[in-house]
């Protein structure tokens, strides 16, 4: 028996590790070839010899995807490997906090190309306006499921206000604002893009941030909250996409029971 999404092609951003990894597992296990897009090349390697053992089908793809060249060459690479495209998942993401007082300004230029420019790049990259492209609009016109899907990975952050996380949050309040529009420019074409915003999540996504942010936010909401592990996130992604083609899930918010 074929599986949900036998026959289609993903795109995963932020794939060498945490949600990106573990959702590239779910989507080749569901069926879908994945390209796997990160700047860490070895990492992607290793998922890739590791989905391929499984019986999946992967392309790693080393790309920073701030760059819009590098961002285009990846949906390129992709759809010159498995002939189309399907499925956008962009994950790629960078979280520094702390006040804006003070702040260091080439942090938040960092956290804007990464959550917003490379978000909008890999998008524009996956809808390109010749028609006889093999992307995601082409692909919503055909077999095996006649639907295309972008998922752009938010956070709960993009839904209310938090000292210290200000740029952060401008970054995900702006992808919350970008999906709503993009969703209702391209229903009518059976393309779906839907936002997921998780909660608190065990990834390397806190990492990047100096001592007295540990200290002070990150440190302290840690002892004080579950949170959750990238495959519950991974688990949500593979819930929207496979929905049948009449079906879309818009939104959907994935938290710790003690933080919802």
């Amino acid at each position: 028996m074929a599986s949900k999404l036998t026959g289609t092609v993903a795109l995963v951003t932020g794939a060498s590790s945490g949600i990106g990894a573990d959702t590239a597992r779910r989507l080749a296990d569901q069926g879908a070839a994945v390209a796997l897009v990160a700047r860490r090349k070895d990492r992607l390697r290793t998922l890739a010899a590791g989905i391929t053992e499984a019986g999946g089908t992967a392309l790693a793809v080393e790309a920073d995807i701030t760059d819009r060249d590098q961002a285009e060459s990846a949906v390129r690479q992709t759809v010159e490997r498995f002939g189309r495209l399907d499925i956008l998942v962009n994950n790629a993401g960078l979280m520094l906090l702390g006040p804006v007082v003070g702040a260091d300004p080439q942090e938040w230029e960092r956290m804007i190309a990464v959550n917003v420019q490379g978000l909008l790049h890999t998008t524009h990259a996956a809808l390109p306006h010749l028609p006889h492209l093999p992307h995601l609009l082409k692909a919503a016109e055909e077999d095996p499921r006649q639907v295309a899907d972008i998922v752009n990975i938010s956070s709960i952050a993009g839904r209310q206000a938090w000292a210290s996380y200000g740029v952060y949050k401008l970054t995900k309040f702006g992808v919350n604002g970008f999906t709503g529009s993009l969703r209702q420019e391209l229903a009518g074409r059976h393309v779906r893009v839907g936002v997921l915003e998780p909660g608190a999540v065990d990834t390397e996504l806190g990492s990047h941030n100096n001592d007295t942010v540990h200290a002070e936010i990150l440190d302290p909401f840690n002892a004080q909250h579950e949170r959750l592990v990238p495959a519950d996130v991974a688990d949500a992604i593979t819930y929207m996409v496979p929905r049948p083609r009449h079906t879309a899930i818009a939104e959907l918010w994935v938290t710790p029971t003690d933080q919802a």
